[in-house]
């Protein structure tokens, strides 16, 4: 099901059940995955964005090493909350809240606490 690259507000949902083993490496630039259709999802994602504006259903992203990346809400300017968990330990999770001025806030794999998004990614990466 790969088909054109499309904004990432213009994907349609991809409702499709799906198992952790099959969620891509890369980002889906055709479609969103959304969390209700990860056989897998832990609750924690399922409501991932249930205080946010809209309550957006969390979509994935991308694999990141041994991590899956989440995101409910709009890419920017915006209220959003990405949520990663190790594929190895769906308990081992961690959160960075982005707000609409651009800043955020998240702890990372390390322990330490990012205001900025690629840092606290590439805490993910580097762990």
């Amino acid at each position: 099901m790969v088909g054109e690259p499309l904004r990432y507000d213009e994907r349609p949902p991809d409702h499709t059940p799906i198992h952790t083993s099959e969620l891509p490496a890369t980002p889906v630039r055709d479609r969103n995955i959304v969390a209700t259709a990860w056989i897998e999802a832990p609750a924690e994602l399922l409501a991932l964005g249930a205080d946010l504006p809209g309550s957006p259903v969390a979509e994935y992203k991308r694999r990141i090493k041994r991590w899956l990346l989440w995101r409910a809400g709009p890419a920017t300017d915006a209220d959003a909350r990405y949520w990663a968990c190790d594929t190895d330990d769906f308990t081992r999770q961690f959160v960075f809240r982005l707000f609409p001025d651009g800043s955020g806030d998240g702890v990372g794999p390390s322990g330490t606490r990012h205001e900025r998004f690629r840092p606290w990614k590439e805490d993910l990466r580097d762990s």
